[in-house]
């Protein structure tokens, strides 16, 4: 049973093939016989687990567990209070309401890698940005979220999956995870499938 955990820079499918020419995980990786736990788009970066495991795929990506996802998001527009309390309860998208969600105001992420390309700067609108953890998967769920409340998505980073981050890893980077955190985390105890989750809790902005 392996893990590897990826840094996806942006505009990577989460696949090892392309028809099309775009650069796929086999540009910066070389796994066989292992296959993302779960999806992240194209054109978002950030954190992707491969894994050769059936059951721990399941425990990582299966909605019936319910895996905590992180993410720091980049939005056009100011962050108001309001904004941050219907993510917090849920927002009514096309395919039903989403779970209540961990959100809040940040500063840019420290240490964070530059963007390329880089985000298109318009001196008239502000940027922000937000971190919000969830615990579904749906379809381009974020940017859905964030755009009904009136905050459009320009840059979207996942940081985080359970217990695992991005932390140390550079655009392109992996490391394998090692044998005993796997364990752990496989454990009975260590979580069962959730029926409803709570809003997870948060730093404030300082």
């Amino acid at each position: 049973m392996s893990l590897l955990l990826l840094n996806k820079p942006f505009r990577v499918l989460t696949q090892f093939t392309s028809e099309d020419g775009k650069a796929t995980l086999r540009d910066f990786v070389h796994a066989p016989g292992m296959r993302p736990a779960g999806r992240l788009d194209y054109d978002s970066e950030g954190l992707v687990l491969l894994t050769d495991s059936g059951p721990l795929q399941t425990k990582l990506a299966d909605p019936r567990w319910k895996q905590e996802k992180t993410y720091f998001v980049q939005v056009e527009g100011e962050i108001n209070d309001d904004a941050l309390a219907q993510l917090r309860r849920g927002v009514k998208l096309n395919d039903g309401m989403t779970l209540p969600a961990g959100a809040e105001r940040i500063d840019e992420p420290e240490g964070l890698w530059p963007r390329d390309p880089p985000i298109r700067f318009r001196k008239a609108i502000p940027t922000n940005w937000l971190k919000l953890t969830i615990r579904e998967g749906r379809n381009r769920q974020v940017r859905r979220m964030t755009a009904a409340v009136n905050l459009p998505t320009l840059r979207l980073i996942r940081w985080s999956v359970g217990p695992w981050s991005l932390q140390g890893l550079a655009p392109g980077e992996s490391r394998p995870v090692d044998a005993e955190e796997i364990a752990n985390f496989m454990k009975p105890e260590s979580g069962r499938p959730a029926a409803r989750p709570g809003a997870p809790s948060s730093k404030r902005r300082r």
